[in-house]
């Protein structure tokens, strides 16, 4: 039996307007750098059983500074969701001869199907801000030439499983 645990806690979440208040650079919607300001006694996070995770940033906890100036929220003051996740492994030997061996094996790749959620959207200026809209896998990247791996094979992707057999001589 072999077994691999990967726990993470939940990675920060930079909360930026969306805007671009900056003439003549595109700095607009995810790509923005422009912070709000933070509404002092507005839960950060509210809780919501129709989204992923069951909770969602809180746009009323937000306003957007005026004129090309930094509002007093601080860089990644916020964090998303944790990860965990549980791969297992069961293989067994058959001795066939002096020098064959047969391998037989069974992986089960996030064991109990624990949901991991990727960031949250983190721009106020989209209809999806404070939701988390990918599985954790997924927005690791695609593979192929966008990089990262198939969603699959990712941490935090869904349960899966693979058998083999494996000829040793």
């Amino acid at each position: 039996m072999d077994s691999i645990v990967y726990a993470r806690s939940a990675p920060p979440v930079n909360v930026v307007t969306g805007l671009n208040s900056f003439p003549g650079v595109s700095l607009s919607g995810a790509s923005s750098v422009q912070r709000p300001n933070l509404v002092s006694g507005v839960p950060l996070w509210i809780a919501n059983p129709n989204v992923a995770g069951g909770k969602r940033i809180n746009k009323a906890a937000f306003t957007t500074p005026t004129g090309a100036v930094q509002g007093n929220l601080g860089r990644n003051a916020l964090r998303g969701f944790d990860a965990v996740n549980v791969d297992f492994a069961l293989r067994r030997q058959f001795k066939l001869r002096e020098r064959l061996r047969l391998q037989a094996r069974a992986d089960l790749f996030n064991l109990f199907n624990h949901p991991n959620f990727g960031s949250s959207v983190n721009y106020m200026s989209s209809p999806l801000f404070g939701q988390s809209t990918q599985m954790l896998g997924t927005s690791l990247g695609s593979g192929g030439p966008n990089g990262g791996l198939n969603p699959l094979y990712q941490v935090g992707g869904p349960r899966s499983a693979q058998l083999s057999l494996k000829l040793i001589f």
